[in-house]
């Protein structure tokens, strides 16, 4: 965040304005965390494309895109005493599909084991691109050749990727246009969500489809519970009724998915807005953006590791008087049994700025202020990150930086109540 921004946010934070000096979870301004931090941003200028992981030692990591002479290269750095490394490459490209919806991302599996994914061009076409997957055996020193987790060979659109840990080695998910080669329908399918488990040597062990239909678009996600794996995103039926659904594993074959609400949203084309998860091992939580009646945030909490979920709560709506949220949501679960949730505000025509609410442990949802204090173009915004580091929390996003150049920000949450 820019300095006259966080000196702005501070000012407002100290006069009371946006976040409340003290409350209890009953308060409809309660907010867990009582400082704002900016951490000075490892990512180069016209950076973008943030991701957010966390070791599982608990070392934050963070990637990124700026560009590399015709290309772009992906970048990481961790987070150590409150500081970012310095930045470390990945791999960088001439060929590569850069978007501001579909990003690579930096995962790390086990303390050495780290894995990388980006996307590359496979054709002419617009929307013709492959994962590549890139992996790391001495936690992000040195990668591996990068190879994909597809070999279908069509030049159609692979892509919205989730990795995870998952039997010892790295799971994978991705949305896969090989049905769509020809058009939509034109060999009797669109778009399907499949998944992989690649070995620490790269080897790709299992392959296996998730759902043979599902919406174009949207992000996925995924977490490992007690039970095992479990993955959200945004299905699609005959009837285009589009609405969020989970699949789970018990490390082998994905169970029939279940939808996590029949929100019953119908809408003909693809809404660029997948759904985010968390968990503690057993409860998990889920956020999400649907358009169903008005256009709104939800949350909703599962105490069995997402076998089922509880009724939805709304975060944010149009129906609250203020302008219709654009979502890119996400989540993350506290020690305490309550929830942080961030998503995209309307912030004028084209604009948004980063929201936070905090759900308690009994459901309730509390007002919290603005972490962006001035409106930005939203595409540019893009899916803002968020993760635990420790009692804290660490969050990304793209901001501008004058009237030309944006770059990649982060900050922190602190003092928690």
């Amino acid at each position: 965040m820019p300095e006259a921004l966080v000196r702005r946010f501070l000012a407002l934070f100290a006069a009371g304005l946006l976040l409340p000096a003290v409350g209890t979870p009953s308060d409809a301004g309660f907010f867990p965390y009582s400082l704002i931090q900016t951490i000075p941003s490892p990512a180069g200028e016209d950076s973008g494309q943030p991701h957010l992981a966390v070791a599982p030692d608990g070392t934050v990591v963070l990637s990124w895109l700026e560009p590399a002479g015709a290309g772009h290269g992906l970048w990481f750095a961790t987070l150590d005493a409150g500081d970012w490394s310095a930045p470390r490459q990945v791999a960088r490209g001439d060929d590569w599909f850069v978007n501001w919806a579909d990003f690579p991302s930096v995962v790390p599996i086990t303390d050495e084991v780290w894995a990388a994914h980006w996307l590359a061009k496979s054709a002419d076409a617009t929307y013709a691109y492959d994962v590549m997957l890139s992996v790391s055996r001495d936690g992000g020193n040195s990668w591996s050749a990068p190879f994909s987790p597809h070999t279908d060979g069509t030049p159609t659109e692979h892509g919205f990727v989730t990795l995870f840990p998952w039997q010892e080695a790295i799971g994978v998910v991705w949305l896969d246009g090989r049905n769509t080669a020809g058009g939509h329908g034109s060999n009797g399918g669109g778009m399907t969500l499949r998944s992989a488990l690649v070995s620490p040597e790269g080897e790709l062990l299992d392959r296996r489809p998730i759902d043979e239909l599902v919406c174009d678009c949207c992000q996925t996600d995924a977490v490992v519970t007690e039970s095992g794996p479990l993955v959200a995103y945004r299905n699609r039926n005959e009837e285009e009724i589009r609405d969020i659904q989970v699949a789970r594993s018990d490390g082998g074959t994905w169970a029939e998915p279940v939808a996590v609400h029949e929100d019953g949203w119908q809408i003909a084309g693809c809404p660029v807005n997948g759904p985010a998860l968390a968990t503690d091992g057993r409860r998990v939580d889920i956020v999400w953006f649907t358009a169903a009646e008005t256009a709104a945030v939800r949350f909703a909490r599962s105490q069995d590791g997402g076998a089922s979920f509880g009724a939805p709560v709304t975060i944010s709506s149009a129906s609250d008087g203020e302008r219709a949220p654009w979502g890119r949501v996400d989540v993350v679960t506290l020690d305490d049994g309550s929830s942080l949730v961030s998503h995209v505000a309307h912030a004028g025509a084209g604009q948004g700025r980063l929201s936070l609410h905090w759900v308690s442990e009994r459901g309730e949802v509390s007002s919290a202020g603005t972490l962006l204090s001035d409106p930005e173009p939203a595409r540019q915004v893009g899916f803002p990150q968020m993760v635990r580091d420790g009692p804290d929390i660490v969050l990304a996003w793209t901001a501008a930086e004058g009237a030309d150049t944006h770059r990649v920000h982060t900050v922190r949450l602190s003092g928690q109540r």
